[in-house]
């Protein structure tokens, strides 16, 4: 497919994936729009493309994961020089326009919002035999709209907001980015209106979108916002629900208990299906370089954990050793991506985006920014509980609070892809990581792009 702009990338050809354990999805066919989505079977298709856009290696297969997570304090890039260096450059603060993965994260996620547009532009004329599915589609859309926009915008700032399908990609050259708050704006308003179409739990499907994921997903945009009052709200809902709870730490991310009541949304990966093309490349681009002792060989490095990280996990904590592992050698890793059975670039691990764990601890830190101390520290004690290490018996003033709420966000959630957005809406990713131009806060936009359409402005610094 020729890339002449940001959006033909997207797609006017829509191509589906098959995976044995996921949504059910038919062999892989290329269809024209045009001619295309005239009944429930043609929708449910376009549906699954959709889906499907999550699992590409720009969205949740590793560049948001690495983009999420290298840029902290807790990971580095082992052997930058694999894979182009790509890696290493966010490891490192110098990442460059011409970046494949920077490339890969933009081309990808528009892919999935024109998928998403097309479906709730085509929708609206198909009738459905249970007009419920077709509320639950429509929020489905909206929903991986949201994530998507959201993911973008904090990672470049402002981009071009596309809410129609492109039918014709010429009309959009010479587009500007779109301020932040309008983008905000629309990803709110996305995930308002998800919440009133999605079901309460779908134990039919359990990997498709419910509820509670557009709650948690919309308190967190919030949080980002530093709106701490309607962060609350929408994730108290998700507590409320009593559709999820904390599972013992050894069944969180056992490919024996996926999906499990934990977990509220996740994107799914199964490993030897359609010749090992349906799994996950995330072991084998986050474990130390040739990993050994019991994992396979040909991993790249990318996402080694420091020492000193590891070395915050107490003896007695329930996660180490699960959650994280360390070989002979003592470079340690992340243990939450399972060991390929079948060739090292196909694990069978589902990528955790959104679990309940996250939004206790959300609660816990909200709660503490709003001079609620007795309550930020309940939130907390369920997961230092779970853990195996009690309840805080700390200071209990509002800094003291939020640096054992911030420490446990980075023992239960290292490599979720949360750490460097958790420095960023809280302002301390410079002085964190000691980093002096304000300019590396955002990501280049892709050379690619502004080559297309010189419309598209770099961010400053690049």
């Amino acid at each position: 497919m020729k890339k002449f702009s940001y959006l033909l990338i997207a797609v006017l050809a829509m191509v589906t994936t098959a995976c044995e354990k996921e949504l059910i999805q038919n062999p892989r066919t290329t269809k024209v729009a045009d001619n295309f989505y005239t009944n429930e079977a043609e929708l449910e298709e376009a549906v699954n493309a959709v889906f499907a856009t999550l699992q590409f290696t720009g969205v949740y297969n590793t560049a948001m994961p690495a983009v999420g997570e290298l840029p902290g304090e807790d990971a580095y890039d082992e052997t930058p020089a694999n894979d182009g260096g790509v890696y290493g450059m966010l490891d490192d603060f110098n990442v460059i326009p011409q970046s494949s993965l920077i490339a890969n994260v933009w081309e990808d996620s528009y892919k999935g919002i024109q998928r998403a547009n097309i479906v709730i532009n085509r929708i609206q004329d198909i009738d459905f035999e249970v007009g419920a599915t077709k509320n639950t589609r429509i929020g489905e859309m909206l929903f991986i709209r949201a994530m998507l926009y959201f993911n973008l915008v904090r990672t470049f700032g402002d981009v071009p907001l596309v809410t129609d399908e492109v039918t014709n990609p010429q009309e959009y050259f010479g587009q500007v980015r779109t301020p932040v708050g309008e983008v905000y704006s629309q990803i709110i308003a996305d995930l308002d209106e998800s919440i009133g179409l999605l079901p309460v739990r779908n134990d039919g499907n359990k990997g498709r979108v419910v509820k509670t994921a557009a709650q948690a997903l919309l308190g967190k945009v919030h949080l980002t916002l530093k709106d701490y009052s309607s962060a609350k709200s929408s994730l108290l809902e998700v507590v409320s629900s009593n559709v999820h709870d904390l599972v013992a730490v050894d069944e969180v991310f056992s490919l024996e208990n996926e999906l499990n009541e934990e977990l509220i949304f996740v994107v799914q990966y199964a490993s030897g299906i359609n010749s090992n093309s349906e799994g996950s490349d995330a072991y084998r681009m986050f474990n130390p370089t040739g990993r050994q002792d019991g994992g396979l060989a040909g991993t790249k490095g990318h996402g080694v954990l420091k020492p000193d990280f590891y070395a915050l996990y107490a003896d007695d904590d329930a996660r180490k050793g699960v959650y994280v592992g360390a070989l002979e050698s003592g470079l340690a890793y992340t243990n939450k991506i399972a060991v390929p059975s079948t060739v090292v670039g196909d694990s069978g691990s589902d990528w955790v985006v959104l679990r309940y764990a996250d939004v206790l601890l959300m609660l816990a830190e909200i709660e503490n920014e709003l001079d609620n101390s007795d309550e930020a520290i309940s939130y907390l004690d369920l997961v230092r509980n779970r853990a195996n290490l009690g309840d805080y018996a700390g200071a209990t003033d509002q800094q003291s609070v939020f640096e054992e709420i911030d420490l446990q966000r980075r023992l239960e959630l290292v490599w979720e892809g949360h750490r460097w957005f958790d420095l960023l809406r809280q302002d301390r990713a410079q002085s964190i990581l000691g980093i002096t131009d304000a300019n590396k806060l955002l990501l280049p936009l892709p050379a690619s792009q502004i080559a297309a359409d010189p419309a598209l402005q770099q961010n400053p610094g690049y």
